[in-house]
């Protein structure tokens, strides 16, 4: 029960060919995911807000500013790809930065419109980029492995997915 919790969509599954299909989809949902994410929890009390999606998880609060703090280090990954050759990227504690009080306790309004503004500017970047650029890699500091631009624009739509629907199913499961 705490895995279907954890992963109420399944963990990330990106194809090893990834298609033209695939790319514009996954654009699509990361362009989306702002405005749809926004009408989901505009209505949302302060003590909603400061629910936990699952025990020992996030609340709602801490899962919207994740999104800005990950999408953040997204996007910055893109541009250090698109103008190095294969970038050894930085990993980050996640879970130190949700405790932070800019994660933790800042309204969801000014997380939402930085989350709006980093979607509007990425969205830019990832519709001009080229099958070329498509197949250029960053290193993962952790795994080691390379990570191409295509697979990590699924990456990206999954995580969007991912978080809504773990907010998504508090609100259902709540009567909210």
């Amino acid at each position: 029960m705490l895995e279907k919790l954890k992963y109420p969509i399944g963990k990330a599954k990106i194809p090893e060919k990834i298609s033209k299909n695939d790319i514009q989809r996954w654009i699509s949902i990361i362009e989306d995911h702002p405005a749809k994410l926004s009408r989901l929890v505009n209505n949302l009390t302060e003590d909603q807000l400061d629910t936990p999606y699952r025990p020992e998880g996030w609340t709602i609060r801490q899962v919207i500013h994740h999104l800005g703090d990950s999408h953040t280090n997204s996007y910055i990954r893109f541009k250090w790809t698109l103008t190095e050759y294969k970038p050894l990227i930085k990993a980050y504690h996640e879970d130190r930065w949700a405790e932070l009080k800019d994660t933790k306790l800042a309204p969801i309004k000014p997380g939402l419109d930085y989350l709006k503004a980093l979607h509007t500017k990425w969205i830019y970047l990832l519709k001009g980029l080229t099958s070329e650029d498509l197949k250029r890699c960053y290193i993962h500091s952790e795994t080691k492995k390379e990570v191409s631009l295509a697979k990590n624009i699924g990456i990206y739509a999954w995580h969007c997915e991912h978080h809504y629907t773990h907010i998504k199913n508090l609100i259902k499961s709540r009567g909210w």
